[in-house]
């Protein structure tokens, strides 16, 4: 996936926006929406407050990034393969899991 601003993101950066995007209400406006603009204007602005100067196209291509990383890893895992993994599975485990969980028992219903 292209590298929106070309600017590379640090640790830290990520970091602090997987920080945000762990916020329950965060999670639950994402969840709810597939035009997040607005929620992705607010990331960005919590991150300004960090000192990182990132807009909200580069949050949102991050999160998109990250998220298709998580879950390719994930299907990987749950195939066997333990060869695959990424810097932050275990933050974004504890986001995106449960989530996935609860997709997952909704639809059964």
């Amino acid at each position: 996936v292209a590298n929106e601003g070309g600017k590379h993101w640090t640790v830290n950066e990520v970091r602090a926006l997987i920080r945000i995007w762990s916020d329950k209400s965060i999670q639950q406006q994402l969840e709810g929406t597939v035009r997040n603009k607005r929620i992705f204007e607010q990331v960005a602005a919590r991150l300004q407050k960090f000192g990182i100067d990132r807009d909200w196209k580069q949050c949102r291509t991050k999160y998109k990034n990250l998220k298709h990383e998580y879950k390719s890893v994930k299907h990987a895992q749950d195939s066997g393969s333990t060869r695959k993994s990424m810097k932050f599975f275990n933050e974004l485990d504890a986001i995106l899991g449960h989530s996935t969980m609860e997709q997952a028992s909704k639809s059964d219903n």
